[in-house]
């Protein structure tokens, strides 16, 4: 038996060596872009993207968020998860030995007497076939895509409580706005209404003035509501109650905060590299590649080496008196199974292409959203310039209408309609700066600037 187990382990070897454990990766079948098309904003240090904003309240934030966030919390949870999960597959290459002893009591004509017996039980698989290897290498491709994962959930929630804080100071600086835009409007009505007392103007102006100050005021309740809803999205994603959190006022006037100088955006190619969801989508098809070494394994032979040493002779005062060894080898030779073997194999080849299709999506779509913002920068930039122009003008309309008007040389709409624009062009001024602090949002975000962490793939070495 012995020599047989020698001489099965022999051909193993060779067996072994010539099977192919897993399926190759293919290739992604497309080149990234060298520069993306529009133009890159300057770039500053290297630092976590946020930065650039210089507000300590958003930093604080964020730096709460990453901490206490229950999707990350989560994601780190999925992550030990597939640690274990590698592990126990590494495990399945070693030799597997359990112990067993067994007791009684036998009772005949002669009285009753006490059984036992003791022994050692193992099973080795030398993966001949490949499988065990190919399973290893899917579980530490779960690994790297858990990894890669939580690194994503992280660079989606530093976004988010970003683009939350950029409406809740939008909302602040609106609440301001609205507090100056009411102000002019009820300098207009008691001027309106002190020239109808004089018989200077009808109660039409009147009514007119106290209805565009009413529809002004009535705006109030939206900005609360959307306020309150910024707050508690940064509560939820600080993993802390809606209306339990503390945000410190902001340094300043309350207005959107400016962006300056992030850390450089890279080439498209650095999307390949370093963007979480598209490597978590590379790691994806690694691991379909993986399935398909797996399912190929069972159309190879199997081999699994027994062994056990049994102790005593069945009484108790023999448990150690004897020993027996044995040693053996079972080979598993895949005959006929109606087509079931290679159908599977079909079918991890098929989910590999889709993978693969999928990864180049990833990429696309993370390409695109950065292209999106890129443009949406410029953009915003070239908008809040005009609007500035606007305002200023508008203001100098309105202060002559107001003169205009006082003399009787303009009518109360013109009043109204140069007030109407003001107001207008400041909201709409308040809106661009947040759009634009939105857009470096989702720049730094697509091409995954530095967030101040580094993946931990050490175990897919050991």
């Amino acid at each position: 038996m012995i020599r047989f187990a020698f001489a099965v382990l022999f051909a193993s070897s060779v067996l072994g060596g010539c099977a192919i454990s897993s399926a190759d990766v293919p290739e992604s079948g497309f080149d990234a872009p060298e520069q993306y098309a529009a133009e890159l904003p300057p770039a500053g240090l290297d630092d976590p993207w946020w930065k650039a904003f210089s507000d300590p309240v958003l930093d604080d934030l964020i730096e709460r968020g990453l901490a206490a966030n229950l999707d990350i919390a989560a994601a780190t949870e999925r992550l030990n998860a597939a640690e274990a999960l590698l592990r126990a597959e590494r495990a399945d290459r070693l030799p597997r030995v359990d112990a067993s002893i067994e007791g009684g009591v036998e009772a005949d004509d002669n009285g009753a007497s006490t059984t036992a017996i003791g022994g050692l039980f193992g099973s080795f698989d030398p993966d001949i076939s490949g499988r065990l290897g190919a399973e290893v290498r899917a579980a530490a491709a779960q690994y790297a895509e858990a990894d890669y994962l939580r690194a994503d959930q992280r660079r989606l929630v530093a976004a988010a409580i970003a683009a939350q804080y950029v409406e809740y100071r939008r909302t602040g600086a609106q609440l301001e706005l609205l507090a100056q835009s009411t102000d002019l409007q009820q300098q207009t009505l008691r001027i309106v209404t002190l020239r109808f007392e004089a018989g200077l103007a009808a109660n039409l102006d009147v009514r007119r003035a106290a209805a565009d100050l009413a529809q002004t005021q009535a705006g109030l309740g939206l900005i609360e509501i959307a306020r309150a809803e910024a707050e508690h999205a940064l509560a939820v994603l600080m993993g802390a109650a809606p209306g339990r959190l503390s945000i410190a006022p902001p340094v300043g006037a309350a207005t959107i905060p400016q962006y300056g100088l992030g850390p450089p955006i890279g080439t498209p190619a650095n999307l390949l590299r370093r963007r979480a969801d598209v490597l978590a989508a590379e790691a994806r098809l690694t691991q379909a590649a993986a399935q398909v070494g797996i399912e190929k394994a069972d159309l190879r032979p199997s081999l699994v080496i027994p062994g056990s040493i049994l102790l005593g002779d069945g009484s108790v005062d023999g448990l150690f008196s004897t020993f027996l060894a044995t040693l053996g080898a079972a080979l598993d030779l895949p005959l006929f199974d109606g087509g079931r073997r290679r159908a599977e194999v079909a079918a991890a080849e098929a989910e590999l292409d889709a993978s693969l299709a999928e990864y180049r999506q990833t990429f696309l779509v993370a390409l695109a959203v950065a292209e999106n913002a890129l443009v949406g920068i410029r953009a915003y930039r070239e908008r809040g310039e005009s609007l500035a122009e606007a305002i200023e003008q508008s203001e100098a309309a309105l202060g002559q209408s107001n003169a205009l008007y006082r003399e009787g040389l303009a009518s109360l709409f013109d009043v109204l309609d140069a007030q109407r624009q003001l107001i207008s062009s400041r909201q709409s001024q308040l809106d661009s700066r947040a759009d634009l602090a939105n857009a470096f949002i989702g720049l730094h975000s697509a091409a995954a600037s530095s967030d101040g962490s580094d993946q931990d793939l050490s175990l897919l070495e050991s």
